[in-house]
């Protein structure tokens, strides 16, 4: 039986192309992008435009992402509020690089990246595309590191 796997999908209201791109350029990993216009299309219960994304995957690097282009009049806001991607990485240099890597490529800071109550680093950036990045780095102390009274978090 294979492994089973997670990998958020995000419906672009015709951006997919451009975002995965970029996703590629900020994240590494391998990209693969299938266009409607590839393969016939007869016999769907819609007319998709040729140059819109059927299909896009992003793996490695440092996530695993899956999307395409929304199809038809009502276009999908990508932008809210109710979710986040969270990335935990090892050091706040990474972070940095990729915070600095999404708000140069047109993302605004939506939470700073700094020291959190609990004890590790976190910050928040929406990117140009309206999705919202968490980012957070295990701090040496505190809950991600130790539990309550102070043993080992454990993990099931």
């Amino acid at each position: 039986m294979a492994s089973p796997t997670f990998a958020p999908y995000i419906s672009f209201p015709g951006t997919a192309d451009e975002a995965f791109r970029h996703y590629a350029d900020v994240f590494g990993g391998e990209l693969q992008i299938s266009h409607y216009g590839a393969f016939p299309t007869e016999g769907f219960p819609f007319q998709p435009p040729q140059d819109a994304v059927a299909h896009a995957e992003l793996h490695g690097g440092r996530i695993t992402l899956t999307g395409g282009d929304a199809v038809g009049p009502d276009q999908p806001e990508v932008s809210s509020d109710v979710y986040s991607f969270l990335i935990g990485l090892e050091t706040t240099a990474e972070a940095h690089a990729l915070i600095d890597a999404l708000v140069s490529g047109g993302g605004r800071v939506a939470m700073p990246f700094a020291l959190a109550p609990w004890g590790d680093h976190y910050g928040q950036v929406t990117d140009r595309f309206g999705v919202l990045w968490a980012f957070v780095v295990p701090g040496e102390h505190g809950p991600a590191a130790a539990g309550a009274d102070g043993s080992s978090a454990e993990t099931a």
